[in-house]
């Protein structure tokens, strides 16, 4: 049993208000919620910063929060510099051998130590709105057995919308993100996902307490969030979004096209490089392990190791070019 507290969550109330904006005024009760902030984090001291100074802006009327930093042995000075601007921050020394899956493990298992009704799971390449995590707590207050996702909007193009409804889609291969969301396009009210990615996700105590940690065996550098959520959707909790809850994320890293890569190159990324998301091994337990079934990660990863060869031949074109799918609601 991990460590942690049982029950539901104990947020004390107040009955007061605070003001979100003027379209969400009076928008939540005012609550006092414990809220344990966890990121790992490695050599990224500036973003690292940015994001401190972000959660630091944060309002604070109706949470008490406490943020863990897991600095996996960072070579440029972060922890120092957190410990010297944050004294309020609990920094957590790694080896540089955690990366996210493990880091971010290492930081729920503290943060459940202090016995808070809330884990906030983050990246450090994130600036926050200044209501977001009131926002997201309101959320789960209003939607029991529930996991909250924030709306990833691009810091490049604030209005972008990003990496916030993946849905399962066997005949595509897996996972399918929608490319073409913005804040205009989006539901007013929280909607519900089959996937939460690991940008800013809020979790209540019971569900890490319910169905465990990331699976850092299977995913020892990253993309353990690929198959948390689902996880936890497979036992009963439901994966929301609020569209309120605002986050200005760093844009993810492009990695060389594959067919642009040297044979050699080519070879030790789908083989052996497994910090590269193409790798294959990476790309099959990612199915096996977040699908609906094995079965339909099995077959969706066949058919992505199809598209895969297509790519190399310059035959794949679009293929498959569907719409995005449809967003749908709490």
């Amino acid at each position: 049993m991990l460590p942690g507290i049982g029950g539901r969550p104990n947020c004390q109330t107040s009955g007061s208000y605070f003001t979100h904006s003027k379209e969400t005024k009076n928008f939540m009760s005012r609550t006092i919620c414990k809220v344990e902030v966890v990121t790992p984090v490695h050599n990224r001291r500036g973003i690292t910063l940015k994001c401190l100074r972000s959660l630091g802006e944060l309002s604070s009327s109706s949470l008490s929060s406490h943020i863990i930093v897991v600095d996996d042995g960072s070579s440029d000075g972060t922890g120092e510099t957190i410990a010297a601007e944050f004294p309020g921050v609990q920094v957590i020394r790694g080896d540089g051998n955690l990366w996210y899956t493990r880091g971010t493990n290492v930081g729920i298992e503290a943060a459940l130590l202090r016995a808070p009704d809330y884990v906030l799971a983050i990246n450090d390449d994130s600036v926050f709105d200044a209501h977001c995590v009131e926002a997201m707590v309101k959320c789960a207050q209003e939607h029991p057995r529930s996991v909250i996702g924030a709306l990833l909007c691009s810091w490049d193009e604030p209005m972008k919308v990003f990496q916030v409804a993946p849905c399962w889609d066997t005949w595509y291969g897996g996972w399918r993100h929608t490319q073409h969301l913005t804040r205009d396009t989006i539901p007013a009210n929280p909607f519900e996902v089959e996937l939460i990615v690991g940008n800013c996700v809020l979790y209540p105590t019971d569900a890490i307490h319910e169905v465990g940690l990331m699976d850092a065996e299977a995913f020892p550098y990253g993309s353990g969030d690929v198959e948390y959520t689902p996880r936890m959707r497979k036992r009963g909790w439901r994966l929301l979004i609020e569209p309120r809850a605002l986050v200005y994320c760093q844009p993810n890293i492009i990695y060389p096209s594959l067919r642009t890569l040297p044979l050699r190159s080519l070879m030790d990324t789908l083989l052996y490089d497994q910090h590269n998301p193409e790798n294959l091994v990476r790309q099959l337990v990612s199915r096996w392990k977040s699908a609906p079934t094995r079965l339909l990660g099995l077959i969706a990863f066949v058919i992505w190791h199809v598209r895969l060869i297509l790519k190399a031949l310059h035959l794949s074109g679009s293929w498959p070019n569907w719409p995005d799918p449809s967003i749908g609601k709490a």
